[in-house]
């Protein structure tokens, strides 16, 4: 069993900022990828940014700039902090991994969804 577990979510002004967390736990053996996705209301859900376990960055064009995405290898945890924030910023975000579990499956696990809300 793997748990993801996001935090940090909010609501913020216009050019704020915000700091997601996400932990990973449960029967991990590694973790080959970290990051977040984000999904308006009627729209597709999008990658916002990921890292690979060698701290490799990727970040969508609408974001490049503001957010950084960040890891702590030893706690299993993602970062993803959020500056200059804008109303088209508003979004659930969700935290997903690429992981291999101690009986060697490999899957992707999803977190429950964090709202970012940025009134305009």
């Amino acid at each position: 069993q793997v748990q993801l577990v996001e935090s940090g979510g909010g609501l913020v002004q216009a050019g704020g900022s915000l700091r997601l967390s996400c932990a990973a736990s449960g029967n991990i053996r590694s973790i080959y990828t970290m990051g977040w996705h984000r999904q308006a209301p009627g729209k597709q859900r999008e990658l916002v940014a990921v890292i690979t376990s060698s701290s490799t960055t990727t970040y969508a064009d609408s974001v490049k700039g503001r957010f950084t995405i960040s890891s702590d290898n030893a706690k299993n945890t993602v970062y993803l902090q959020m500056n200059s924030l804008k109303p088209e910023d508003t979004a659930v975000y969700y935290c997903h991994a690429d992981i291999l579990t101690t009986s060697y499956r490999r899957r992707d696990y999803w977190g429950q969804g964090t709202q970012v809300t940025v009134p305009s």
